[in-house]
């Protein structure tokens, strides 16, 4: 592995960088949040030219040795942070997918989530709506276009319409 010229711009001067200077921009990304494999490739290439990208793809590789790139952590946290902020679960693996996070582990980690999606569908539409139920059927439709708009499917949000949270 060698030097490479880079440009940020075309109105900046060009430099050289190693193999070190693309570890440590890694690094730097991964200290502020995870990030899949695939978007911190994105991110290194538009920072360092397309030339870089089998210098790139050995840096991710090293990382993902030392554990200090993962998939399955970016995942993970992505669900509690999209759960925290009130989605539910079809928003989340919409969102996830379109990410590039693949089926079979994204379903895994909404499973290991272990998140009460009816009482979340509750607490969100609560916070949204009040403690009111829904008097007539185009407040609860209303009601349930909200839901569904945050990713929580008819089941959920139906139960959550009808969910008493002194029933505990």
């Amino acid at each position: 592995m060698g030097t490479w010229i880079v440009s940020k711009t075309s109105a900046m001067n060009t430099k050289e960088l190693s193999p070190k200077d693309l570890r440590l921009q890694a690094m730097n990304l991964l200290a502020r949040r995870e990030h899949l494999r695939q978007e911190l490739a994105l991110k290194l290439s538009k920072r360092f030219g397309a030339e870089a990208a089998d210098e790139i793809a050995v840096v991710l590789d090293e990382l993902e040795g030392e554990d200090l790139l993962s998939d399955k952590r970016f995942t993970e946290s992505y669900i509690r942070q999209r759960v925290g902020k009130g989605y539910g679960p079809d928003r989340i693996r919409q969102e996830l997918r379109q990410k590039g996070v693949d089926g079979e582990s994204l379903e895994i980690a909404l499973e290991d989530a272990d998140v009460d999606w009816v009482a979340q569908a509750a607490e969100v539409r609560l916070k949204k709506f009040g403690s009111s139920s829904p008097t007539d059927f185009k407040e609860k439709a209303r009601q349930m276009r909200f839901l569904n708009y945050r990713g929580f499917g008819g089941e959920f949000a139906g139960a959550a319409l009808d969910f008493d949270a002194g029933a505990d």
